[in-house]
């Protein structure tokens, strides 16, 4: 049975520790530092994919962008190529001829043949005069 001595010594023992020096476990140490690389592993192919992944959808929008400029550009091509046919036409440069400058259509006695003169080609040398 415990005395009221033996349980007081008990309870005033003060032990001390200060001396223990822990070991460092060297197998621990490089399990730890071995995880901590893959761990790093793992996340740096996880951003590398990741930056992959957001890149494509980057690039898929700047296409679509680029897809719709495209389809506007043509349009108004296609518009404007319309415009010049339309300004090209004969019956429009002559009603503005008409109507703007004031023109009239010549009449049948009002035109002008000119026949072009073709030049007559050299004569041969040998009918050529020497001096």
């Amino acid at each position: 049975m415990m005395t009221g001595e033996t349980f007081e010594y008990a309870i005033k023992k003060d032990v001390r520790n200060n001396p223990i020096v822990r070991e460092v476990d060297r197998q621990r140490h490089r399990d730890m530092w071995r995880s901590v690389a893959l761990s790093v592993f793992v996340v740096v192919v996880l951003l590398f994919s990741a930056w992959q992944h957001f890149e494509l959808l980057r690039h898929g929008y700047l296409l679509e962008q680029m897809q719709k400029e495209r389809a506007l550009e043509d349009e108004i091509s296609r518009h404007l190529r319309l415009e010049i046919e339309t300004l090209r036409s004969p019956q429009r440069i002559e009603r503005l001829a008409v109507d703007r400058l004031r023109m009239v259509a010549p009449g049948p006695g009002d035109a002008a043949v000119i026949e072009r003169v073709v030049p007559t080609p050299p004569p041969p040398k040998s009918v050529v005069a020497l001096r």
